[in-house]
């Protein structure tokens, strides 16, 4: 290679270099902000899920401590003041609604889970299931609970066979023992019908006449 050639290779490198450089100072800062922005989210993202441990684990002490309460109406009065979000906010109201239940604060249990039943903030599992609870309180109007029940059967949802073994139940309290076989058989016949519930509906109807399952058919 000519002196001439390796001057001119050293002069495009040189020139290749101001190049780089011109770039790094015109648009350097964009890599330092990505850098800074990867850095900072990762950071914030542990910081928020520190942030949601610590929530969560005061929200279990607080449920804990209030559940040492002996006396019911104490014990309601201590999980009303627990503040909690989402899942946790329905699992609190839940308990507490027991305890009302427990003290004999019927209406204040309706009302609690009421609460929960038509907040959309929960999930849908806990609003079905406040919804079950509330027709499974104790109440002197059966035509009320029979509504809430029947619609807790329909098909899709999911405390569908539950509600359907209120519903004979409440049939046999009502003296329909024909309405009440027929629901009890329609739970039987079930597909998604567990096997507890089989035999609690199948010593239901052994005790109201009618004769022992053959066991091969279960």
């Amino acid at each position: 290679m000519s002196d001439s050639d390796s001057f001119i290779n050293e002069v495009t490198e040189e020139v290749r270099r101001e190049k780089l450089f011109g770039y790094l100072r015109r648009y350097g800062w964009i890599g330092v902000a990505a850098v800074l922005l990867l850095v900072g989210g990762a950071a914030w993202n542990e910081y928020r899920n520190a942030q949601d441990r610590a929530t969560a684990q005061a929200t279990g002490d607080a449920i804990m401590a209030a559940l040492d309460e002996a006396d019911p109406a104490a014990r309601a009065a201590a999980m009303a003041q627990i503040e909690a979000e989402g899942a946790a906010a329905a699992v609190a109201l839940l308990l507490q609604a027991s305890t009302q239940e427990e003290a004999g604060d019927i209406a204040g249990a309706s009302a609690t889970l009421n609460t929960v039943a038509v907040n959309s903030d929960v999930p849908e599992m806990y609003r079905e299931l406040a919804s079950f609870k509330m027709a499974m309180l104790p109440t002197e109007d059966t035509g009320v609970r029979r509504t809430q029940l029947e619609a807790l059967s329909r098909p899709g949802e999911p405390f569908r066979l539950l509600a359907l073994e209120q519903l004979a139940y409440l049939s046999l309290s009502e003296g329909d023992n024909d309405t009440a076989l027929s629901v009890l058989r329609q739970i039987e016949e079930d597909a998604g019908v567990t096997r507890g519930l089989r035999e609690r509906v199948q010593s239901l109807m052994v005790a109201m006449g009618e004769p022992m399952p053959d066991p091969v058919s279960q």
